[in-house]
Order: structure tokens, then C-alpha cells, then sequence
């Protein structure tokens, strides 16, 4: 069982930037694949990024350029770089983990981020 707590999120203005956590209960990032999803309200869930446990990273192309994901494997945690933040970009945003093999994953209870002045 892996248990995974996210913060980090909050209030900002449009052009502002968060990072967001996701800190899991043990050392899984060196094998399961990490991802970030979001949903807004009225939305289905959507991928923003993932890594996997050898650190290729993959981005929605609406987050290319200003998110960066980024993970320390000794502190068992992941981050969300969110830079120019953009009203769209409110959500609820979840990360999960993903056995690379056996396929079963885990998610976090997610950190909500609004995005307006």
C-alpha cells in the first residue's frame, strides 16, 4: 500500500507560479511511473505530466513550456513547477502512481489550484 499526500496548491494571480508536492509513504519513484492529472469542475480528469522511473517526462502540450515536473527520490517526493499560470489551469490537481508491470496504481487526495486576480 502506498499512501501519497499532495500540497502545495492555492490561490494565485494569472502569471504567478505554485509547486506542487506529492509525497509518498515510501520509496516507489525509482519504480513506478509518477503522473499529475487535474480536474476542473464540469471536466473529465486530464494527464498534465508524468515520469517515469528512469526521468523521461512528458507534458500535456497545454502545459509545455511553463510546468515542470521534477522528483527526489531520496525525500520520496515529487514536484509540480508551475510557472505563468494561466485562469484555465484551475483544477483539482491529483497525482497517481503507476506499477510500470503489474499495472495497479494509487492516488493522492488532491490540492486544489485556482488561478485568478
Amino acid at each position: 500500500q502506498v499512501q501519497l499526500v499532495e500540497s502545495g496548491g492555492g490561490l494565485v494571480q494569472p502569471g504567478g507560479s505554485l509547486r506542487l508536492s506529492c509525497a509518498a509513504s515510501r520509496n516507489i519513484f525509482s519504480i513506478y511511473v509518477m503522473r499529475w492529472y487535474r480536474q476542473a469542475p464540469g471536466n473529465q480528469r486530464e494527464l498534465v505530466a508524468g515520469i517515469t522511473s528512469g526521468g523521461s517526462t512528458n507534458y500535456a502540450d497545454s502545459v509545455k513550456g511553463r510546468f515542470t515536473l521534477s522528483r527526489d527520490n531520496a525525500k520520496n517526493t515529487a514536484y509540480l513547477q508551475m510557472n505563468s499560470l494561466k485562469p484555465e489551469d484551475t483544477a483539482v490537481y491529483y497525482c497517481n502512481v503507476q506499477h510500470p508491470v503489474l499495472g495497479y496504481d494509487y492516488w493522492g487526495q488532491g490540492t486544489q489550484v485556482t488561478v485568478s486576480s
